[in-house]
This record gives structure tokens, C-alpha cells and sequence, in this order.
């Protein structure tokens, strides 16, 4: 099987390439975990200011990768979407249940992410959402309509691979979508990787240290 990237961070420079250049204030936001390194060096070659958007997938009981919807967060306020037709076959509490403990674990991971930075600001901003891949498209839907609310500029979608379906329906909703690589046959995001090791928030909070430490005063 073809295998295109040897790890997110090259999967990123692709991505890079694939965007080109992008006018006006750039904001990059990586879908944690998975999306920070790949954000990582779009985020350098756009010269752009680096950031995380946590994002959780409300998976269904058993099946926990399948998706019944997902749930983002810009700032307190909290977006969630569901993914029909999964989530009307699960009971309204089942559902609930779920949805308690994936905030749970989102405002975990913004505190170990983010820590005592401010917000983010995406007003008036072109906003790049990247993810290592659209499976579904559930988190990155998610991503896109949190991201609306709060009126940016612009939002672009960003994925180093994805099935075709996904990425079209992505494209009702954002501005432009660049998928590098969508296979004949999709299967799962890892199809796309060599290296597909699960990324830690100590890796989340390297990421985003070297790319402050790249803009200094900007």
C-alpha cells in the first residue's frame, strides 16, 4: 500500500506546498493532538502565528471510533455537532453521558495545552484548521462551525488526506477545503503514514513552545 507521508511533520511541508501563499493575518490551528505537528511547519512556511484547537470526537459507546458527532471549543463557549443518521439510533441519555466526559477531557486538555494564555481571537483572522487526516469529518465539521461564530475573516480546511465524501461535504461549509491526498480507496487516516505513533500532550506543548520561540515579539 502506498504510503505518502513518513510522519506528520512531512505530511505538514506538503500541506504547506499544496496552500501556497495565504494573504492577510494568518491564524493555524492544529486539531490537538494530531493536527499540531502537522500545523507545525504550515504554520512556519506562512511565517503565521501557531495555535491549538481542542476538539473531541463523541464516540459511540462500543465502538468508540465511530463517530456520533463531535464537540469544539473557541474560548468558554462550546459548539456541538451531530452526526447523523449514528446519533438518532443512541438514546438522548447515552448521548449525554458521552458528551459530559468528552468536555471533561477537552477543558483538561486546554488547561495542559494553553495554561494561562488568553483566548483564542479568530475575529477578523484567515483561519487554517488542520487535522492529520478527515476520516469522518465530524471534529474538523465541529472545528469549522465553533470557529464561525466567533466571525473570521475566512476558514480554510487543511488535511494532508481524507476520503473524498468528507472532503466534500467539509467544502459546504468552509471556505476553501485542500485535501493533499485523497486514495482511491480510504480506509483509515493512518493509510497515509509510516510513522502514525499516537502524539502526547508533552509532544502538543514542544510543538507549540518551538513555534512561539521561532516568532519572537510577533
Amino acid at each position: 500500500m502506498r504510503r505518502p507521508y513518513p510522519d506528520r511533520a512531512a505530511a505538514g511541508r506538503v500541506l504547506a506546498d499544496e496552500l501556497g501563499s495565504v494573504g492577510g493575518s494568518v491564524l493555524v490551528l492544529g486539531l490537538a493532538r494530531g493536527g499540531v505537528p502537522v500545523a507545525a511547519p504550515v504554520a512556519d512556511a506562512l511565517d503565521a502565528e501557531l495555535d491549538v484547537l481542542i476538539v473531541r470526537k463523541l464516540g459511540l459507546p462500543g465502538q468508540p471510533e465511530l463517530a456520533m458527532g463531535a464537540i469544539a471549543g473557541v474560548g468558554e463557549e462550546l459548539h456541538v455537532v451531530r452526526n447523523e443518521p449514528i446519533a438518532a439510533e443512541v438514546d438522548a441519555e447515552t448521548l449525554e453521558a458521552v458528551r459530559r466526559q468528552e468536555v471533561r477531557e477537552l477543558r483538561r486538555r486546554e488547561q495542559a495545552y494553553r495554561g494561562d494564555r488568553p483566548p483564542i481571537d479568530v475575529r477578523d483572522r484567515v483561519v487554517i484548521l488542520i487535522d492529520d487526516g478527515l476520516a469522518t469529518g465530524a471534529t474538523m465539521r465541529a472545528a469549522v462551525e465553533a470557529v464561525r461564530r466567533h466571525r473570521p475573516a475566512r476558514v480554510i480546511v487543511a488535511v494532508p488526506v481524507g476520503g473524498i465524501e468528507s472532503c466534500r461535504r467539509l467544502a459546504r461549509v468552509a471556505d476553501q477545503v485542500v485535501c493533499a491526498w485523497i486514495p482511491q480507496y480510504f480506509a483509515a487516516v493512518g493509510q497515509a503514514y509510516r510513522d502514525f505513533s499516537p502524539v502526547s500532550d508533552d509532544e502538543v506543548r514542544r510543538v507549540l513552545a518551538e513555534s512561539t520561540a521561532r516568532r519572537p515579539g510577533r
